[in-house]
């Protein structure tokens, strides 16, 4: 029972035990409260700090050349194998490109899709020593594509003032430059307008 002398020894016994620091009068005066808070508290572990890894500036990247491709690699036919993954990426994409595909659909696919690898050629430009140029996409940047040609050249191309044409499996879609400047990892999620102004 509650009241009995064998429960307060046990219950004085134990507070004691489980806090052997406190005097006698501290514990007896803890009893007459309603509840007995022990004092044993979870020693809680420290949380590391996750160092965040740094990544290369825009400096350091053009001194380290990281972007930049050896002359020795300006091969078009080293590139080949590129282009026709990158066809298969866009069929897998625009789900096989068959015939009765909807035009807009496939359109909409390609002007989020990666160009790395496509065969693209400048069509309309504003300088015309850009018309004509043909190759194989090797790097999209903001403002500029790289193309390498089947003459083994690099060439940089702007964006700006100039449109692009590209074939895939007969369906050829152009791309207007001036509208398209922006990383390919944001033009994966822009939304882009049916209608509206197109010029050079």
């Amino acid at each position: 029972p509650q009241g009995s002398e064998e429960a307060k020894a046990f219950v004085t016994a134990f507070l004691k035990r489980s806090m052997p620091k406190m005097k006698d009068d501290a514990i007896q005066d803890m009893l007459t409260r309603k509840a007995v808070v022990l004092e044993h508290y979870c020693s809680k572990k420290k949380k590391g700090k996750r160092k965040k890894t740094k990544g290369f500036t825009a400096k350091q990247r053009r001194e380290l050349r990281l972007f930049e491709i050896e002359p020795e690699q300006r091969r078009y036919a080293l590139f080949l194998p590129l282009h026709e993954l990158w066809k298969q990426y866009i069929r897998d994409l625009c789900y096989g490109l068959k015939p009765d595909a909807q035009p807009q659909m496939v359109q909409s696919k390609l002007l989020k899709a990666d160009l790395h690898g496509a065969i693209v050629t400048v069509t309309k430009s504003k300088c015309p020593s850009y018309v004509g140029i043909t190759g194989i996409i090797l790097q999209e940047m903001k403002h500029v594509f790289k193309i390498i040609t089947k003459e083994d050249k690099l060439k940089v191309v702007p964006k700006l003032n100039n449109v692009f044409s590209l074939e895939i499996d007969g369906f050829i879609s152009y791309i207007y430059g001036s509208k398209f400047q922006l990383r390919a990892s944001e033009r994966s999620v822009k939304k882009f307008k049916l209608k509206g102004t197109i010029d050079l």
